[in-house]
């Protein structure tokens, strides 16, 4: 199973949001995309895909971030 949440736009690239699966355990992915000479989306090496329970504390992380900018 390998399922688009969302594609966030960067520029000329793309982050994509997904979920995926991976011998019976679910996995959340971000990941930076960028347009070949065909106009196609390809995935890049930049990202990173973590299960669920580690992706909450890292979203937990980068909300106290943003509420700690200036």
């Amino acid at each position: 199973m390998e399922k688009t949440v969302k594609d966030i736009e960067k520029g000329q690239d793309l982050i994509r949001v997904e979920l995926s699966e991976f011998k019976g355990n679910q996995y959340v992915g971000a990941r930076i995309y960028y347009m070949d000479d065909k106009g196609d989306w390809k995935p890049t090496r930049k990202g990173l895909t973590l299960t669920p329970d580690v992706m909450i504390q890292v979203r937990d992380a980068i909300n106290e971030a943003l509420e700690n900018l200036e």
